[in-house]
């Protein structure tokens, strides 16, 4: 949704996203990244941000939906997409229409794709452990592998897993690790394109893993992580708002749906035109906002379109409220605030917030 009224936005900064691809690169040994664009790129804008990438000699990108995948080959007639998710055998034409490469997640999807009629691009995903997408039993694999091979209409591409916890149990991202290995020994013949890495085994382990051709980045890419000690990473979105109109309260007054905040003494409330319908959910009126370095609480409930700000007389019509990736209200501290990750965070900034792309001329 294109809304250039409200003063609310969230700003993307593609000089970040391109120092965080900078930064990542470095850890992957010369390996080639594919940039995780799924959910309208963690809510960042997927055409945006692939518009950009290509700038940066991207050429392979990964989505999880098939209608993902097709909103992109829409603006994009050259580049190579990859749908990590399960699709429907009915879905196949779709996918050899749009010269997509999709995933054989099961043996039986796999022979369903064995008996279409459509030329079509694959990958292959195991499961190591994590027991979701995938394939575990190693003759279902060969099999697969073999017959894949053998149809001169259907291209084996890649084979890749995904780690369940690469980000805090290493013991088990391992196992994973040697399962995946060993049945890659097994193959009788290798897709040309290998990956296992997801963010967080990019930063720690991708250097390490000599087997491998190519590395998911997920959401480092936006300048996020679940590892605690990664601070060479920059946020990309900024979420902002502005104040619409000042109240002011004296002791005894409530404020919002449900009366629950009551001043104590005399206050200077900011409404701010943003709310749960725009992905600040109402958990969040335990929080703050930062202003001009300086952080305020929220008062009351938050509604479906403004929320509450206690302010001082500092504060004016024309100063930027952000509501989360500023240099105190981080996205990760609010993602700790409310016991959550920082993917949800960012994933659950709405369509109706309008997105201001910033870097891109530079």
């Amino acid at each position: 949704m294109l809304n250039n009224y409200r003063p609310t936005w969230a700003e993307i900064n593609l000089n970040n996203l391109r120092d965080n691809l900078k930064i990542i690169n470095k850890s992957v040994s010369n390996k080639e990244i594919i940039p995780v664009v799924k959910a309208d790129a963690y809510g960042h804008g997927a055409l945006e941000v692939v518009s950009y990438l290509m700038t940066q000699n991207i050429s392979l990108f990964a989505v999880s939906l098939l209608e993902e995948a097709l909103e992109l080959r829409n603006s994009f007639k050259n580049i190579d997409i990859l749908v990590l998710g399960a699709i429907d055998s009915k879905q196949l034409e779709q996918a050899s229409i749009n010269n997509l490469i999709i995933t054989i997640y099961s043996y039986d999807f796999g022979l369903e794709v064995l008996r279409s009629s459509y030329p079509l691009r694959t990958h292959l995903k195991i499961d190591t452990g994590m027991n979701r997408l995938g394939l575990k039993s190693l003759s279902e694999i060969n099999e697969l592998v073999t017959s894949l091979h053998e149809d001169s209409k259907v291209k084996l591409e890649g084979i890749y897993t995904h780690f369940a916890t690469s980000d805090d149990n290493e013991m088990f991202m391992y196992r994973q690790l040697d399962k995946f290995k060993s049945i890659l020994i097994k193959l009788k013949e290798k897709p040309k394109i290998i990956h296992v890495s997801n963010s967080s085994a990019i930063l720690k382990y991708e250097n390490t893993f000599d087997f491998t051709t190519h590395a998911r980045l997920g959401i480092s890419l936006y300048g996020l992580s679940l590892e605690k000690n990664i601070d060479v990473l920059k946020p990309v979105m900024t979420l902002k708002t502005k104040i619409v109109q000042f109240k002011r309260l004296e002791p005894g007054e409530c404020v919002g749906y449900g009366i629950t905040y009551t001043a104590t003494k005399k206050e200077r409330i900011g409404v701010i035109p943003i709310g749960y319908a725009d992905g600040l959910i109402r958990k969040n009126n335990i929080g703050h906002v930062e202003i001009n370095g300086n952080i305020y609480p929220f008062v009351g409930r938050i509604c479906m379109d403004y929320a509450f700000v206690e302010v001082d007389e500092d504060i004016t019509y024309d100063d930027e409220v952000i509501i989360m990736g500023g240099n105190i209200v981080t996205i990760d501290k609010v993602a700790e605030r409310l016991e959550t990750i920082p993917y949800e965070i960012v994933c659950q900034v709405s369509k109706r917030v309008p997105r201001k792309y910033i870097g891109k001329d530079e």
